[in-house]
Formats: structure tokens, C-alpha cells, sequence
């Protein structure tokens, strides 16, 4: 079983495509071989980093870390659509 880099798993926290990125390119344990990977390395990096993480450490803290922000991330982007949404109709 491989571990997972730390740099990796603090990099990720912020920057999940270009971790993965890197990793890649670093020809480490990150082999995207199957298309659906590539999808979600291409939509929904946080995804393809949380399923490597519990593939590794299974439910570990990084993976509880990763999940929380994760849902901040995706709860703050959700805040901000509905907030530009409302400005764009109160302004026509």
C-alpha cells in the first residue's frame, strides 16, 4: 500500500487540481487510467482527492479535513451564485 505524500494532502486542501497535477506528473501512485477519473480531475478535483485519500488511509483525519472543506468550498461558491443571481435581478 502506498502512502500518501504530505505535501500532497496540505496542497490539495487548496489547490486540488494542480496537486493532482503535480502528483501526476511526478509519476507517483496517481495513475488516472480510466476516463471517469479524468472527468472528475477535469469537474470535480475535491471529488477524485477525497476518493484517493480514503482509498489509502480509508477514514482518516486528512480525509475528515478534506471532506469538511470541501462542503465549505462548495457551500461558499453555492452563497455567492445565489448572491450574484439576486443582484443581477434587483439591478434590471
Amino acid at each position: 500500500m502506498h502512502t500518501i505524500p504530505l505535501w500532497f494532502l496540505v496542497l490539495s486542501l487548496f489547490l486540488p487540481r494542480l496537486s493532482l497535477f503535480i502528483g501526476w506528473l511526478d509519476h507517483w501512485w496517481l495513475v488516472i487510467a480510466q476516463p471517469w477519473l479524468t472527468v472528475l480531475w477535469l469537474i470535480l478535483p475535491r471529488v477524485l482527492v477525497l476518493i484517493l485519500i480514503h482509498e489509502h488511509q480509508g477514514f482518516s483525519t486528512w480525509f475528515w479535513i478534506h471532506l469538511v472543506v470541501a462542503l465549505m468550498v462548495w457551500g461558499g461558491s453555492t452563497s455567492k451564485a445565489q448572491q450574484r443571481r439576486t443582484a443581477r435581478n434587483v439591478g434590471t
